[in-house]
């Protein structure tokens, strides 16, 4: 399958099969797609939270109550829910932890180079701090990059999935303990396998034509 073919295959799933699971080792190369997401200057300022039990599914499904009743069976009939979660902050010990396993997993040749990357990341997680004043918003931004590694990848697998930001922030964060942990859900995905009666599969993509979403210069 070339690029073109995995773009126009993968659609936001609306029902899914609830009979059917994702295979052991494809979860855990989900899981490698999410550890090495990218991250503006490698900050990784998130979590991830992966339900795959019923119980696990129901905690995320608590979200899903009232107004946005209508994404609660894409959670509870999914193979695994994932919950992509952002930093609450960006502080000096995580910026102290990321660049302890960079030097663990041997990024530095130097002294120097060690010095100019904890310079370099701490010089923009400041600015966004304290500067621009738009720390949180900078860290979620992150998280998205995120969410395109893991829908593009599981597309790749022929993993069906839905991306939900339909879903009650507070309770969702509740219900997993999240503020205690220093953290706070930003979107949800749901993956697996589309039903049979999945209606979007059948529908033609629609998207703007390409000279109006791309320029060449």
């Amino acid at each position: 399958m070339n690029i073109a073919q995995l773009a126009t295959r993968r659609y936001t799933t609306k029902s899914f099969d609830p009979s059917r699971k994702i295979p052991a080792e494809q979860v855990e190369q989900l899981k490698t797609l999410l550890r090495y997401s990218p991250s503006s200057t490698n900050s990784q300022p998130w979590h991830f939270v992966l339900a795959s039990s019923d119980a696990g599914k129901a905690k995320v499904a608590e979200a899903t109550s009232g107004f946005y009743v209508f994404n609660a069976a894409k959670v509870q009939n999914a193979s695994h829910v994932v919950v992509l979660c952002a930093r609450s902050e960006i502080n000096e010990a995580h910026l102290a932890r990321l660049l302890a396993q960079e030097d663990q997993d041997g990024r530095f040749a130097t002294a120097e180079a060690k010095a100019g990357q904890n310079n370099g990341r701490t010089y923009f997680a400041n600015m966004h701090r304290f500067d621009l004043k738009d720390a949180q918003h900078w860290m979620e931004k992150q998280v998205y990059l995120a969410l395109g590694t893991l829908l593009l990848g599981a597309a790749a697998l022929e993993i069906d999935a839905c991306p939900i930001e339909g879903f009650d922030v507070k309770l969702l964060n509740d219900a997993l303990d999240l503020r205690a942990k220093g953290l706070s859900a930003v979107v949800v995905v749901a993956l697996g396998y589309r039903a049979a009666d999945d209606f979007n599969a059948a529908l033609p993509k629609s998207r703007l034509p390409m000279d109006e979403v791309l320029s060449e210069i």
